[in-house]
């Protein structure tokens, strides 16, 4: 019997193996899910475990996505001085609660809350990246001369979190074309791109400038964008 519920993919997960997804072949489990309530809106939060390093990631879902199509989804990295501590020297919690509230408002969308803090560095080199930027080196630079590319992440992940949740397609909330790429080469297919600019602030300008100039991503006023 098909899966109509996010309580049904539980109970199919519990014997759940596969060959996994991308280089590192990372299988996801979905492992719980209940009610969320937020000030957001009203949310079922999923919860998973992976097959590689044990983190446990969420996803965050509005509406009914088991079995459908073109459904909203936000990718976001797990960012602790950005999320919890608001940190004005990026635009993560503005991201993060921007998207909560028009996935909220929306018939149905996703989402998936990432454990790769730093753009996949970590949280202890991220503070030394930040150390560097003090002494005026832009984002990329300093993941450089760390030993780090400009974004270490890795979205076999996300992925899989999709498949789990058997969407058929996705229509991702995103500035960077790195996502769409990504999850596209793991197989999942992208209906269209969603813009999700925020608005920078004296301490995160640069920052936001050096995305856009270095990691391409796309920070003009835009609409909505199908993607070929």
């Amino acid at each position: 019997m098909e899966p109509r519920t996010l309580q049904d993919l539980v109970e199919l997960d519990k014997t759940h193996e596969c060959e996994g997804f991308g280089r590192d072949h990372i299988c996801v489990r979905l492992v719980a899910t209940a009610h969320l309530p937020s000030r957001f809106g009203d949310f079922q939060v999923v919860g998973f475990t992976n097959n590689k390093d044990g983190k446990e990631h969420a996803a965050f879902v509005h509406g009914d996505v088991v079995g459908q199509e073109d459904v909203p989804v936000r990718m976001h990295s797990e960012c602790l001085t950005g999320d919890a501590i608001g940190s004005l020297r990026c635009d993560c919690r503005d991201q993060l609660e921007s998207a909560l509230q028009s996935l909220g408002k929306m018939e149905r969308g996703i989402l998936l809350y990432l454990r790769q803090e730093g753009r996949g560095i970590g949280l202890t080199n991220k503070i030394r990246a930040y150390a560097l930027q003090d002494q005026g080196l832009d984002t990329v630079e300093a993941n450089h001369a760390l030993g780090f590319g400009d974004d270490e992440r890795d979205y076999s992940v996300a992925a899989h979190m999709i498949a789990s949740l058997r969407v058929k397609s996705v229509a991702l909330m995103t500035n960077n074309p790195r996502k769409i790429q990504g999850l596209e080469n793991m197989g999942i297919k992208i209906s269209r791109r969603l813009a999700h600019i925020m608005k920078p602030n004296e301490f995160n300008a640069f920052y936001l400038q050096t995305k856009q100039q270095k990691s391409g991503h796309l920070l003009q006023e835009q609409g909505e964008h199908p993607e070929s």
